[in-house]
């Protein structure tokens, strides 16, 4: 449909006050595409408003903003003969949501040296660019800045100073600065909160929100994304439930984070309940939210549901190609997550680390050799990406699981990064599976030398010394466990049963079915000993091992069977 015209609406002479003309800001409000906007801009320069009408260059340059074009954008204030304090804060903002905090800062600069006094939203604009540098010196500055001069001391104000100090890591000043508030408001806590979750941990974290007078979505979200990132996504969800007690309704960002926390440990029938929670609360589903949604889903065995709400949607970002590829690579499906990928390209869109991530796991999974060799030397070649840690780890296991490990071992030789923990488990697991001994002592002793308090390791090579009858060695693992105070430490696992998350723990004693679960292990136990006596006598070590394994075990699977 053709976009009206300015000729066509009233009042098309300047408004007293500098205001920009009814008709402008109405076409503006109606703006929906790229195309309209364009045309306001050009109709608004042939009818001699621009470039000297500022509070309408300021609106078209956030309308450019909106739409990400951020090279017109700055190219309209360049435009602008004497620009003003709004004009100036617009393009921060613009700087800022570019992630170019120094342009802002630079801009900042320009306003002190002019006659311009900043405002609240200037201040506020720089206080940003210094956060998203983590300049705690320029943070600082403009601290004192705002007392000499006598700036703004708007509550927002406070709120911005407390988060550059929280994202510098001093949680001392973000509290000095919250102590001194004249008025605080829900942000205010927020802003606090947030900087105790990552700087003082959850413990203080969750203290300081049980603290809190008056609790917004926003300090609901910052405790629940907490939870996630610290890897406690069951708390996550007790969290969630309990803000929907409260009648709290969530945002987008909050159902991103519980989504995270059902991926996390594959709660499929939680996770569908969010999904249906967002159309009753009208939670406004953006790209995020959907590849939240295609992660979960996938993560949690609904692949084809993934599947489904990735070819719905009309605009994929590079997350979004990505998210899918790494669901169908976690889930073995290595040719359909190639097929995205190639899909991706075709597109033209451009590929990151990330996506290569994705990519070379899905290889490894699906034992695809000569792709994941392919698309490495690819990645390095055509795309000029240096391979990162988890690159090479990707690749050690896809060598690994194919059994080629002196092609892993040669790979790890001459990787230009130090490889870590993880690329020695993988190349250390499969030497075990395929009975390289030599060659996975040498892959746990690098493993004991990175992470000394790990147990899984100990335990591994002592099985292995043990089952080669290497008694004097595997006796030497178990004094260094001893020495080093190792001790085994017990397995997690979570179940969703009826629509809510279980936690077990190995020799459980505190479960509340705790004598039917082992009523039904010791059931269990003796049908394995029976069967035990009647296997060929090849099998009894192995049996035995389980049986073993069993009686120190408490899980879901009992939890079943108990039910």
């Amino acid at each position: 449909h053709r976009f009206p015209s300015l000729a066509e609406c009233r009042g098309v002479e300047q408004m007293p006050g500098g205001a920009p003309p009814p008709n402008c800001r109405s076409l503006l409000r109606l703006c929906r595409t790229l195309e309209h906007l364009h045309q306001i801009h050009a109709q608004a320069i042939t009818q001699g408003l621009l470039p000297r009408h500022q509070p309408l260059s300021c609106r078209l340059l956030n309308a450019y903003t909106r739409f990400g074009r951020s090279a017109e954008a700055r190219g309209l204030f360049r435009q602008i003969p004497d620009p003003d304090l709004v004009s100036r804060t617009s393009l921060m903002l613009l700087h800022l949501q570019d992630r170019r905090p120094g342009q802002a800062a630079g801009v900042f600069s320009q306003i002190l040296c002019s006659r311009l006094k900043p405002d609240g939203f200037s201040v506020v604009a720089a206080l940003s660019a210094s956060g998203q540098m983590e300049d705690l010196v320029m943070g600082r500055t403009l601290h004192g800045l705002i007392y000499r001069r006598e700036l703004n001391r708007e509550t927002v104000v406070y709120n911005a100073l407390i988060d550059v100090y929280c994202r510098c890591g001093e949680i001392g000043g973000a509290r000095q600065v919250f102590d001194d508030m004249p008025m605080r408001n829900c942000v205010s806590w927020s802003s606090l909160l947030n900087g105790y979750a990552k700087q003082e941990g959850l413990e203080a974290a969750r203290s300081f929100f049980d603290r809190m007078p008056e609790r917004d979505v926003g300090a609901w979200t910052v405790m629940i994304t907490a939870y996630v990132r610290g890897r406690h996504p069951v708390r996550a969800l007790q969290l969630f439930l309990e803000m929907n007690l409260e009648a709290c309704s969530p945002t987008s960002i909050t159902i991103v984070g519980v989504l995270s926390a059902c991926a996390d440990i594959g709660a499929l029938d939680m996770g569908c309940s969010v999904h249906g929670l967002t159309s009753k609360t009208m939670v406004y589903l953006d790209a995020t939210v959907h590849n939240a949604l295609i992660d979960m889903y996938s993560k949690s065995g609904s692949l084809e549901t993934a599947d489904a709400i990735f070819n719905t949607m009309k605009y994929k970002d590079i997350y979004t190609w990505t998210t899918m590829i790494s669901g169908f690579a976690v889930n073995g499906d290595g040719q359909r997550a190639l097929k995205v990928f190639l899909d991706m390209l075709r597109s033209g869109t451009c590929p990151n680390d990330v996506t290569f991530v994705s990519v070379l796991s899905a290889c490894s999974h699906a034992g695809l050799i000569h792709e994941g060799r392919l698309w490495f030397d690819i990645m390095c070649k055509h795309y000029n990406f240096e391979p990162h840690i988890q690159h090479f780890g990707c690749m050690v296991d896809l060598l690994s699981r194919a059994g080629l490990l002196s092609d892993a071992a040669h790979l790890i030789n001459r990787m230009r990064v130090e490889p870590d923990a993880v690329i020695w488990r993988s190349l250390l697991s499969a030497c075990l599976v395929h009975g390289d001994a030599k060659l996975a002592e040498i892959a746990g002793k690098q493993i004991i030398k990175l992470e000394p308090d790990d147990d899984g390791v100990y335990v591994l090579l002592w099985n292995m010394y043990a089952g080669s009858n290497r008694w004097g060695e595997a006796r030497e693992m178990r004094k260094a466990m001893r020495n080093r105070r190792i001790t085994k430490k017990p397995g997690c696992s979570w179940i969703e049963l009826n629509g809510v998350v279980h936690e077990f723990l190995v020799e459980d004693k505190m479960h509340c079915l705790q004598n039917d679960v082992y009523s039904v292990l010791e059931g269990m136990d003796k049908q394995l000993k029976a069967y035990c006596e009647r296997a060929p006598s090849g099998l009894h070590h192995e049996l035995h091992t389980k049986r073993t394994y069993m009686r120190s075990f408490s899980g879901p699977s009992l939890e079943i069977i108990v039910r």
